[in-house]
């Protein structure tokens, strides 16, 4: 599974709509060069500050995965990453006028369909990897992740809430574009409809709708299309997951086995790894933190520039 880097063929641009602003955002996607890394940029910020897309930038994991520095931060980017993650994407520059990417339809379809619009490129710089030698696990109350190595990217998730529909939901994910593509980049975001409702009174979810999340009440769900997939709960937390695990900065591969994971566990995970002495020897230690509630999610319209 050793690749070159890649990034994309020219700049494209869309619009969309903050989840939690309810502002429409203009996003701009464009290519960088071998070894940049991605990053984001606030456009609407003086001096147009920079972010780099990596775990020691996330200030926050409520609701969704911030990154930031020196004060400017950007929102909801697990949907994007995760987008990065699966078509390979290694360079490219991300640019908003807002302080949060948009939602789209709350999954990462419309980020897909706009990098393909784009083009995916290779180029001559090798994709490093990361990888371990030895199983090891991270915990956080009833939540735990655990990594066993393995020469392929695996992702076995468990999610257990409180609700029929979403009682103890598994799926085992094994990692390739067309995988990817077809099992997991469809799936969207989800939430209660009694969280929403307190989110909106807290000026969140601004932006949220039946056409960006599949909401759930007591007897069932909301949106009257139904479900992308049967389980599509558990393959959005995939997804999530996938792009989270992107901060690290380089493509992850073993058997990753996670019950209930969130945001904050994820940034966790990442941090801990990147606390190790060696890429083959990581001197993982336990990590705390509050736990944190974990709801994330849009309309896709593409335009090439």
């Amino acid at each position: 599974m050793h690749s070159v880097q890649k990034t994309i063929k020219k700049r494209i641009d869309c619009r969309g709509i903050g989840l939690h602003s309810g502002k429409d955002v203009l996003l701009m996607l464009s290519p960088l060069p071998e070894d940049s890394g991605i990053w984001f940029r606030r456009t609407d910020l003086p001096h147009k500050p920079y972010i780099k897309a990596t775990a020691d930038n996330v200030t926050q994991t409520s609701l969704c995965t911030t990154l930031g520095n020196n004060g400017n931060a950007i929102s909801t980017v697990e949907h994007l990453m995760a987008a990065f993650a699966g078509l390979g994407i290694h360079n490219i520059l991300v640019e908003v006028d807002a302080p949060e990417v948009p939602i789209f339809d709350g999954s990462a379809r419309c980020y897909v369909e706009l990098l393909e619009e784009a083009g995916v490129v290779d180029q001559k710089a090798p994709g490093e990897v990361f990888k371990l030698d030895r199983k090891f696990s991270i915990t956080q109350e009833d939540k735990k992740i655990t990594y066993y190595p393995n020469k392929e990217l695996i992702i076995s998730f468990t999610i257990d809430f409180d609700h029929p529909l979403l009682k103890e939901q598994e799926y085992t994910f094994r990692f390739s574009k067309d995988n990817f593509l077809e099992e997991i980049s469809k799936a969207r975001t989800f939430g209660f409809l009694k969280d929403v409702e307190a989110m909106k009174k807290c000026g969140f979810a601004r932006g949220g709708s039946l056409e960006n999340a599949v909401v759930i009440d007591d007897d069932g769900i909301l949106n009257p299309e139904g479900l992308r997939y049967p389980n599509e709960f558990v393959r959005h937390k995939i997804l999530d997951f996938l792009g989270d695990l992107y901060l690290y900065g380089k493509p992850m591969r073993g058997h990753f086995v996670v019950y209930k994971s969130g945001h904050t566990l994820n940034n966790l995970l990442l941090k801990a790894l990147k606390n190790g002495k060696t890429k083959h020897d990581a001197a993982l230690s336990p990590l705390l933190e509050p736990p944190k509630i974990s709801l994330e999610n849009t309309r896709c319209k593409i335009s090439s520039a």
